[in-house]
């Protein structure tokens, strides 16, 4: 099955204890169709400006990677610059620098407008609305959103939520667009606000999926070395949806599966740089990681308690 995403691909500088990055591919595009290309066909709308490299754009084509969506504007490319101290669980940041990006209006190629699959990345929700407009008939809306969106463009938020249907939101994001302080809670109010089904990201705690009578605990994998954070939220979703897309039907159990891939690949991206560890991973370690979590979170039955 087809999937699309619909996000940045941009150009990071990072700093970690471990070392600085300068200009390296990034967006969420970029790491979201890296990671689903593991797994389906993969097709991306997004903007680059003159001065992005051609090689960022071979190794994503080499990947399999459709980027017909993809336009080359006049001026810079998106940028982002951030820091982050030994705990990892957020970014400082310390630049952006919207460039060609602050001008982005996705228009999908023909042939996108048949996904099946469609993750709307982090960008105005206005925009995630538009591309909805574009797609004909997908099985599955899938959108990601940040505390910028739902402090600056809450009404506009809440209206694209009507229309997707599965939320990708980390703990604090969940917390701030309802209210609530219990995550339980949060997921619930945020199934009020139309999505069938909401994904709440914990870092290096896992990851919760909440459906109207169903919730899922997904645990992140124990890393002993962890090099930076960058991206592993738009991995996850590309593990996720990738997952999703190849399956023969849309269920709690290849949800669950889902959720599983989708903490596999973000444990590859952490480990290293950038997309440097995407780069060079092979399915045989993406098969070996996901039974790693298997056998991470297996236990047999209880049997009967004596009084």
């Amino acid at each position: 099955m087809s999937l699309l995403v619909v996000g940045s691909v941009a150009l990071d500088s990072v700093e970690t204890p471990f070392g600085v990055k300068e200009d390296v591919l990034g967006g969420s595009a970029t790491y979201f169709s890296t990671s689903a290309s593991f797994f389906a066909p993969t097709q991306v709308v997004a903007v680059v400006g003159e001065d992005f490299p051609q090689a960022h754009l071979d190794f994503l084509k080499a990947r399999g990677v459709d980027l017909e969506g993809v336009t080359r504007e006049k001026g810079r490319t998106f940028r982002w610059k951030g820091r982050y101290g030994f705990q990892l669980n957020e970014a400082e940041t310390l630049d952006t620098q919207l460039n060609v990006f602050q001008s982005f209006s996705p228009r999908l190629p023909e042939k996108y407008r048949d996904a099946q699959y469609v993750f709307l990345g982090n960008i105005h929700p206005e925009l995630q609305s538009q591309v909805v407009d574009q797609v004909k008939a997908p099985k599955l809306v899938a959108a990601d959103t940040m505390n910028f969106w739902i402090n600056g463009s809450r009404a506009a938020l809440l209206k694209t939520l009507k229309r997707v249907n599965l939320l990708f939101v980390n703990d604090a994001e969940a917390r701030q667009l309802t209210g609530e302080h219990n995550i339980v809670r949060a997921a619930r109010a945020i199934l009020g606000m139309g999505p069938d089904r909401v994904v709440v990201k914990r870092g290096e705690y896992g990851a919760l999926l909440f459906e109207q009578d169903h919730i899922f605990a997904c645990p992140a994998m124990p890393l002993a070395e962890v090099f930076d954070p960058t991206g592993a939220g738009d991995t996850f979703a590309g593990g996720f949806m990738g997952t999703l897309a190849i399956a023969s039907q849309l269920n709690t159990e290849t949800l669950r599966r889902a959720m599983v891939m989708g903490s596999v690949m973000a444990s590859f991206t952490v480990e290293k740089f950038s997309l440097e560890r995407l780069r060079e991973v092979t399915r045989s370690e993406i098969r070996a990681r996901f039974a790693e979590f298997k056998r991470l979170t297996h236990f047999e039955d209880l049997g009967p308690l004596e009084d």
